[in-house]
């Protein structure tokens, strides 16, 4: 049996994880003293209100082994084969985690994917990656074809300020834009598994304006596109921006999806984000 991995920087719902059997885990969020795990001890509402009302910001760590060997080794005894659908090693910990918990399973067949990204770009490929298995794939099939795909998602973010990156250390070459862009309102995007910079606007209206017209000139105007929009605590504003692209491009259903807490923390609580396949 072939068992698919991946976590909440996939954006993928802890009850539909459930429901299409993937093997969940979480990101660790910690206030001071105080560790929480996102999957079911803090949601995204109540990790924004929390951030709001800190002093200090809190950090952020990827599941410990106490946490993914046991699901490692529950695959080894059963000798199913794991496809562990990891975010960008470039950002998150995660992937050394995968990796490090691999070890303690030499002879089972664990194989870890580094998709180069993370948020709904990951939640696309982890349901492409299920459908793939209910319909019969093989594990090199799967394999193969999301390492094609990982150099096909496009995921763009506009954040009211660079801050909440650069503290967080998770900027990437978009370090280059600091003091210069504070004032300014950046469009990032991930590329070779980095957060850098595309491009910035001067103000909120322009640069939700540019966003879209990113968006437009780079997403098939179809279903095949996967097309999400992700906010990290702006509902109407992302639900208003969705249902304006559903008009121009005729996409029928764009899904909008509230944020983890570990992308929220890095990105702010007003990030606006998008993910899609190209061709």
């Amino acid at each position: 049996m072939i068992k698919l991995i991946s976590d909440t920087l996939s954006c993928i719902s802890a009850a539909d994880a459930k429901k299409i059997g993937l093997e969940y885990l979480p990101q660790m969020i910690i206030f001071g003293d105080k560790t929480y795990r996102d999957d079911y001890e803090i949601d995204s509402e109540t990790f924004v209100n929390k951030l709001l009302a800190a002093s200090e910001l809190p950090t952020t760590a990827a599941p410990p082994p106490a946490i993914v060997e046991p699901v490692f080794e529950k695959i080894a005894k059963k000798e199913d084969i794991a496809i562990a659908i990891s975010p960008s090693e470039k950002i998150s910990g995660t992937y050394r985690a995968y990796a490090t918990a691999k070890k303690e399973f030499p002879n089972a067949d664990i194989r870890i994917i580094d998709i180069q990204t993370l948020g709904t770009a990951q939640g696309i490929l982890v349901k492409i990656a299920h459908e793939m298995l209910t319909k019969g794939a093989s594990a090199d099939e799967i394999e193969v074809r999301l390492n094609e795909l990982a150099g096909k998602t496009r995921t763009y973010f506009l954040v009211d300020t660079l801050e909440y990156l650069y503290k967080g250390g998770r900027i990437g070459a978009a370090k280059k834009l600091m003091g210069s862009v504070l004032q300014m309102k950046p469009i990032l995007h991930i590329q070779d598994g980095e957060i850098n910079a595309k491009e910035t606007q001067r103000t909120q209206k322009k640069a939700v304006q540019r966003f879209k017209e990113i968006i437009l000139s780079e997403c098939p105007p179809d279903a095949r596109s996967h097309l999400n929009i992700e906010h990290g605590g702006i509902l109407a504003q992302a639900t208003s921006f969705a249902d304006e692209l559903k008009k121009e491009t005729g996409i029928k259903e764009i899904p909008v999806t509230f944020l983890p807490p570990a992308i929220i923390l890095h990105g702010g609580p007003t990030i606006l984000g998008c993910s899609f396949l190209v061709d």
